[in-house]
């Protein structure tokens, strides 16, 4: 039997994806299952997107243009900029989903052996993006107990070598909620000027930001032209996530030439889910500030609920829509698929994702899981009390079996 490639058995298996199976047969056993593990928001899309949709008419739906259709380009620099993000529409490629720009960016930007550094905890996808393109990630520690900040810049500058291609961000951060300052960004963005390095940032969660908190975004940084390359996405934003639209954003003409062979090779974007994302851009104010109003309360409940665990700590996030919480737990991995393969509380379930994924140092985050606080408040309610109740019942599972063994 041929042998599949060493990239394809070096590939990082997803943390958040992996659990899917033991999850589709709680199912099949009757259970409700709370997904906290996935970023799948269950807010409706705008009505402006879905009825773009339904209105169109089309007798061909016919290839596009490699970098998306100009018509949107243009209308998402105007959407940048009147977020004080000042960009033209030929510093915009249009990708499938944020995904396809970071591969695209990374294909663009990275030789096999390169180093890219990335503050760990980090969005799992981001060694597979890596691995990909041959690069190799050097992780840099962001510390829970600081509530995942920005590691000291002399910890980057550590890790620079002669392989060192960029640096990567998210910002807000998937998985931690941390959301960096404008200070954080300016020594980020003299790091890689003084080094001459790209900086990555993925910024797709920029809209979800609490407690008055401000986002800054790496274009703004003066001087770094040619360092800097955003990546975006309407996943989150409009809550279009299977629509599969991104962007990569940079001024850099030659990454632009570059990401064109990619894009090209790929041959084009969706072409119905760019029309949708065109009317997207339409969407009024009222529907983010009542978005933002609900995840602001779905986060204080979550936050609320966990703290009321014995041995539960959590870090409240500024951003995004998900935190990291620790538990008084040796092994999420294995708790994880316990509560899926082995628990129920009166016939429900929950689903997390094991946040050991999301680092790239071994050891790291055994104790700790990211929750994804897309779910009404009443089901964030149920899925904590399921939480609660299953820790004590695992750990005594757990005492019995290892009193077995010996």
């Amino acid at each position: 039997m041929p042998n599949i490639s060493n990239r394809g058995k070096q590939m990082p298996e997803s943390p958040i994806r992996k659990l899917a199976p033991f999850a589709e047969m709680a199912k099949k056993k009757g259970h409700k299952v709370y997904h906290l593990n996935i970023g799948q928001p269950d807010i409706k899309s705008p009505e402006v997107a879905i009825n773009a949709i339904k209105n169109i008419d089309l007798s061909i739906i016919e290839y596009g243009p490699s970098a998306g259709y100009e018509s949107y380009r243009k209308k998402l620099a105007e959407f940048y900029t009147n977020q004080d993000v000042k960009v033209s529409f030929e510093d915009i490629m249009i990708t499938t989903g944020g995904s396809e720009a970071l591969l695209f960016a990374l294909g663009s930007i990275m030789d096999q052996g390169d180093e890219i550094i990335i503050p760990e905890p980090f969005y799992a996808n981001y060694s597979a993006f890596s691995a990909e393109s041959g690069a190799t990630v050097v992780p840099v520690n962001s510390v829970f107990e600081s509530g995942f900040t920005l590691p000291p810049i002399e910890e980057f500058e550590k890790l620079i070598t002669a392989k060192t291609k960029a640096i990567l961000i998210c910002n807000p951060s998937n998985p931690t909620g941390y959301l960096y300052s404008e200070s954080e960004i300016l020594q980020l963005g003299k790091l890689a000027k003084q080094y001459d390095l790209f900086l990555i940032a993925d910024e797709v969660y920029r809209e979800f930001i609490y407690d008055e908190d401000i986002h800054y975004s790496v274009m703004n940084l003066e001087g770094l032209e040619q360092n800097v390359i955003m990546i975006d996405s309407v996943s989150k934003r409009y809550s279009m996530c299977g629509a599969r639209i991104g962007c990569m954003v940079t001024k850099n003409k030659e990454v632009i030439s570059a990401a064109m062979k990619f894009a090209q090779a790929r041959l084009c974007p969706p072409t119905i889910e760019q029309i949708a994302c065109e009317a997207a851009i339409d969407t009024p104010q009222s529907y983010f500030d009542e978005v933002i109003s609900e995840y602001k309360e779905r986060r204080d409940t979550l936050i609320s609920e966990l703290n009321n665990i014995e041995g539960v700590i959590v870090t409240k996030p500024k951003a995004a829509f998900y935190c990291i919480a620790q538990l008084p737990v040796d092994n999420t991995d294995d708790f994880a698929q316990w509560l899926l393969e082995s628990y129920d509380l009166n016939g429900e379930t929950v689903m997390v994702a094991p946040a050991a994924g999301f680092y790239s140092t071994p050891g790291m985050g055994l104790n700790q899981v990211r929750i994804a606080y897309v779910l009404n408040k009443e089901d964030l309610i149920s899925a904590v009390r399921i939480l609660k109740e299953a820790i004590p019942v695992y750990n005594s599972t757990r005492l019995k079996k290892l009193i077995e063994v010996e």
